[in-house]
């Protein structure tokens, strides 16, 4: 077969460091844009880019030739510059966590990250991850999950 044919869709969830409430609202939905035209300019396609205070929720499809390290990595640094071009000091956490999502679940997963605000009104970022990671049966030690 001389083509590659791919169909990646990732469901990426990762924090501010320290899970500091660093994305103040003024800059959230200009952020959630930003990073989404960050996914389309490397080649992601980008259907949801939303959160909250502490941390980012992307669904993104991947190119073939591109890993979730690789495609993380290009969106925090470019975020994490443009939030630091709009005068606020800013980082995010080192990791990630991602989640292949099939086809067939792209809309529930576009709807979960864009409900974030009303979701962590009774939820904490620590109780969705812990219960995302037990969902997907991804194996992690409690005492360096938040370390």
């Amino acid at each position: 077969m001389p083509h590659s044919f791919v169909c990646n869709w990732q469901h990426f969830v990762f924090s501010t460091k320290e899970r500091r409430p660093a994305i103040t609202d003024d800059i959230q939905e200009p952020l959630w844009r930003y990073m989404a035209t960050i996914a389309k300019n490397h080649d992601m396609t980008p259907l949801a880019v939303g959160g909250v205070a502490d941390h980012a929720h992307l669904l993104l499809g991947l190119p073939g030739k591109m890993s979730n390290s690789d495609a993380i990595r290009t969106i925090k640094a470019n975020s994490s510059k443009w939030i630091g071009a709009h005068g606020k000091i800013f980082a995010w956490q080192e990791g990630f966590a991602s989640f292949s999502v099939s086809v067939s679940n792209l809309t529930a997963v576009s709807r979960y990250i864009g409900n974030q605000p009303e979701h962590h009104k009774k939820r904490t970022f620590e109780d969705e991850l812990v219960a995302m990671l037990r969902k997907h049966k991804v194996p992690y030690d409690p005492r360096y999950l938040f370390g």
